[in-house]
């Protein structure tokens, strides 16, 4: 008579489970950085084509301001279907209105970066401008973005049942 072994546990281990959230964020990290690039792309790409060849010739703030929202409007849609896609939703109006404001907030890092860097230090060289917005500002927006992107618009799938049904419902209310 053979007697049978012990019996695995069923659950992962605790380094599976480490493994598993390290490799699932670095994928999310890389995902985001290509979304973001792409909206980069159209954002520079789209603000040049209308003010220097399209309809919009003399209206720089009209050109930054629609190719802002064509490029934010492509990131949202980027980071809901492919980089966050197996996080929870919510109502696709909320989540478009958050997205928008936490954007704003980047922009916010941004701006105050520069001003610091400008107008606090003096540093008011073109060099010094565009490392402190363009390279000190817009990685700390990146950074912030991410992290809001993943706490506020798409959010953990809840663990509890109840707290799984409530996100469910609040997926399909208008906000």
């Amino acid at each position: 008579m053979s007697q049978a072994g012990p019996v695995p546990d069923a659950r992962p281990s605790l380094i599976d489970r480490l493994r598993g959230s390290v490799s699932m964020l670095y994928r999310e990290i890389a995902k985001f950085g290509i979304v973001g690039s792409f909206a980069f792309v159209i954002d520079v790409g789209l603000f040049n084509f209308l003010l220097y060849v399209g309809p919009l010739q003399d209206k720089p703030l009209t050109a930054k301001a629609v190719s802002v929202i064509a490029a934010t409007t492509f990131a949202y849609f980027g980071n809901r279907f492919w980089t966050f896609r197996h996080r929870g939703r919510t109502h696709m109006g909320r989540e478009y209105i958050l997205f928008f404001a936490l954007n704003g907030v980047a922009m916010l890092i941004a701006l105050s970066c520069l001003w610091i860097s400008h107008y606090a230090l003096g540093l008011d060289s073109p060099i010094a401008d565009n490392i402190s917005a363009n390279v000190i500002g817009l990685g700390l927006g990146t950074l912030f973005r991410f992290w809001s992107y993943r706490k506020w618009v798409f959010p953990e799938i809840p663990d509890d049942d109840a707290d799984r049904e409530l996100a469910e419902r609040d997926a399909v209310t208008p906000i």
